[in-house]
């Protein structure tokens, strides 16, 4: 997309719109959040678009980094696993501000769903 139609927003209201998605999530589901660490960056590393098997010149929206919990055992002392939202990724996707917020919250959701062991495949199957 071209940054001429491309929407932006300052990093303090996209943050805002992340922390609104978060808290938009039924209770059960927050507390169940306690060893996730949310973020936000600009872009995705060129690390992370190779781990995911993603293009460097595709578009990854977010990121799920840690062990799901359908498929943890023994699981004790370990370092929180993290979702990660691209801003810059999602503005290059947005045309208005108001894409942007429904942009990140379907993001977010896609992603906490990963740490909650629902896959690609069947996220794809449930319309996400």
């Amino acid at each position: 997309m071209q940054d001429s139609v491309r929407a932006r927003m300052s990093i303090e209201d996209f943050e805002q719109l992340v922390i609104e998605a978060i808290d938009s999530l039924p209770e059960e589901f927050i507390k169940r959040l306690d060893n996730v660490d949310i973020t936000v960056e600009s872009m995705p590393t060129r690390a992370q678009l190779a781990q995911q098997g993603i293009p460097d010149d595709s578009l990854l929206l977010g990121l799920y980094e840690g062990v799901p919990m359908t498929a943890r055992q023994n699981y004790g002392f370990v370092l929180p696993d993290k979702i990660t939202i691209f801003q810059e990724s999602i503005e290059m996707a947005c045309a208005t501000s108001e894409e942007i917020v429904h942009v990140v919250r379907d993001t977010h959701l896609h992603e906490v769903a990963h740490h909650f062991g629902i896959d690609d495949d069947a996220l794809h199957a449930l319309g996400l």
